[in-house]
Parts: structure tokens; C-alpha cells; sequence
């Protein structure tokens, strides 16, 4: 086995509270939003999007995010199918 090193540290960040969103889903899907939103306007590269990247990656489960990609994905395939 190998040995661990109990040494050395990680450091673990999280979202601060926020009282505009009293449940934790709320927040989450903000997040969401607001990190698509801003690469959309801004591009990946620009900074403050990623702070809701890591926003919503650390409040949001697994589940949430691939379901909301799948809807998205599907909602911008109809629309260019459409148009």
C-alpha cells in the first residue's frame, strides 16, 4: 500500500451563505444561470464566470447539472433544427 502524506493539506472552498436564497436548490440553479449567461456575453476566459463555475459545481449535485445540460443541449438542438 501506499502511504498517505498527512502532511500536507487541501484547501476545500465553498459558497458563502447568500439570503436571498433560503433553500439550497435556489442558489444552485442561480449559479447555473448566471455562469452561462456570463460566458455567453463575456467568454469562458473571463474571470467572474468563474466564480459562478465554482459556485454551482460545489452546491449543485451531479444529477441537477447533467439534467440541466441535457436540457439545454436538447432546447438549442430543436431551436436550430427549427430556424
Amino acid at each position: 500500500m501506499s502511504e498517505i502524506d498527512l502532511n500536507s493539506s487541501r484547501q476545500f472552498k465553498t459558497v458563502g451563505f447568500d439570503s436571498r436564497f433560503p433553500n439550497m436548490n435556489q442558489h444552485c440553479y442561480q449559479n447555473y444561470i448566471d455562469y452561462h449567461k456570463c460566458i455567453n456575453t463575456h467568454g469562458e476566459d473571463f474571470a467572474p464566470c468563474k466564480q459562478f463555475w465554482s459556485a454551482y459545481h460545489s452546491l449543485c449535485p451531479n444529477e441537477w447539472m447533467q439534467q440541466w445540460d441535457t436540457q439545454v443541449n436538447y432546447i438549442t438542438a430543436h431551436l436550430l433544427y427549427f430556424n
